[in-house]
C-alpha cells in the first residue's frame, strides 16, 4: 500500500533518525518532513513501531495510507519532489 509519512519531531537527533528508519523503508522524500513510498502490512507495522520510540510528548507522527485511485487525484500545487528519484514506482503512477 501506498503511505504517506509526515512528522513533526523537536529534536534534531530523533528527527534524523526517523529519516534513517524511513529510508531504510525504502520510502522517498518529498518535503523535509514528508515521505512517500509502498509498504506492506508488516513493513507499516514495524515502520511504526520504530519511529513511535523516537516521539517525546509534543511530537507528532502520522502514516497515513492512500489506496491507488486517491493518489491519483492529489493535487500538486507549487514545487514537486525530485521525479527522478521515484520515476521507477510511483512516477508512472503520477503521471
Amino acid at each position: 500500500m501506498l503511505v504517506w509519512v509526515i512528522y513533526d519531531i523537536s529534536d534534531d537527533k530523533k528527527r534524523n533518525h526517523v529519516v534513517k528508519i524511513c529510508k531504510n523503508y525504502g520510502l522517498y522524500r518529498v518535503q523535509k518532513s514528508a515521505f512517500l513510498g509502498t509498504l506492506n502490512r508488516n513493513e507499516w507495522d514495524s515502520l511504526a513501531l520504530e519511529t513511535g520510540d523516537e516521539i517525546d510528548e509534543g511530537d507528532s507522527l502520522y502514516i497515513f495510507p492512500v489506496c491507488d485511485d486517491c493518489f491519483k487525484k492529489i493535487k500538486l500545487i507549487g514545487e514537486g519532489f525530485d521525479k527522478d528519484l521515484v520515476r521507477d514506482e510511483l512516477g508512472v503512477k503520477f503521471f
